[in-house]
């Protein structure tokens, strides 16, 4: 018997070497009919970090700095954000980063930078059908989907009006001049107004859809993007909170579908959408619609798709 007590002190005293190397959080102890025990270890293998399901490849991001001194928000293009690469890109790590613990991907903004016609800063993702050419966009008749499951994390308390918080807009289609109508008009900028804003205000969720103010409004004259033109009608989609939750929207010849969850799709088809005279893109993020210098928000996307 002291032989083989010998030889159980040696294992014991080698399991525990291994255990030290290995990283076994426990160990199993067996004893035989014959008393004599034997040792089972038992490796758990650590967990795999997962990542929310978007791929980069026809995204890229806006952030609401301007490191590099140009006068506009610092963009990176879809080339460095996929396979990861947006992981190892020390300026936008701040701004959009992972969350491993729920598998989401994070964008986080503030009031800084704004790009061009607009007041507001954005960490917000730009669809490009056509990486090598941005003007390239799609039409309501080309149609296209998007797809999201999203949440606000956190977003800052409003002090300046009536709403607890302050708005930030997660979802777009928005209106671009086509390179025809470009060259067509001589126009110096190709910018179109949003088509659909979806907006988180106060925990509800709602669609700004633009429409014409007059409804005889035709030709060259469709293209004039002020508020004179073109105003938005706001539809409630229903209440979130900070929790998670689904979004769609879907676009097709002179129709707009958009629905939240399981709810029934909101649909909108009306002449405004027939006669809309500008190419379309999607967006994605976090475009936080307050220039109060305390302001922040914090969204997390657990997935995003689109289709053409």
């Amino acid at each position: 018997m002291k032989k083989v007590l010998n030889i159980n002190v040696s294992l014991i005293f080698l399991i525990t070497i291994l255990q030290i190397f290995v990283g076994c959080s426990k160990d199993e102890v067996i004893t035989d009919d014959s008393g004599t025990s034997d040792i089972v270890v038992v490796v758990e293998e650590e967990e795999e970090e997962t990542y929310a399901d978007i791929n980069f490849t026809n995204w890229k991001v806006t952030l609401p700095v301007d490191e590099d001194n140009n006068g506009k928000p610092d963009e990176y293009q879809p080339n460095v954000l996929v396979d990861f690469g947006y992981q190892t890109l020390e300026p936008v790590k701040p701004y959009m980063y992972d969350d491993t613990e729920d598998s989401s991907l994070v964008f986080y903004t503030f009031p800084d930078v704004s790009t061009t016609n607009s007041s507001y800063s954005r960490t917000e993702l730009r669809e490009l059908i056509n990486t090598s050419n941005y003007r390239e966009n799609w039409t309501l008749i080309e149609g296209g989907e998007m797809k999201g499951r999203l949440k606000v994390k956190s977003v800052s308390e409003n002090m300046q009006s009536s709403d607890d918080y302050h708005k930030v807009i997660v979802m777009q289609i928005h209106g671009i001049i086509s390179e025809e109508d470009m060259a067509i008009h001589g126009f110096s900028s190709n910018n179109g107004p949003p088509l659909i804003k979806i907006y988180w205000k106060d925990g509800y969720i709602w669609s700004h859809k633009k429409s014409l103010i007059d409804e005889s409004t035709d030709g060259d004259d469709l293209l004039e993007t002020s508020n004179n033109t073109w105003t938005d009608i706001k539809e409630n989609l229903g209440y979130v909170g900070f929790d998670t939750f689904d979004f769609r929207i879907k676009a097709s010849d002179a129709k707009i579908e958009v629905q939240l969850n399981d709810e029934d799709s909101f649909i909108y088809e009306d002449i405004s959408l027939d006669k809309w005279p500008y190419e379309n893109y999607f967006k994605a993020g976090n475009y936080l619609t307050t220039t109060d210098s305390n302001a922040f928000s914090y969204i997390k996307y657990y997935n995003l798709e689109i289709t053409h």
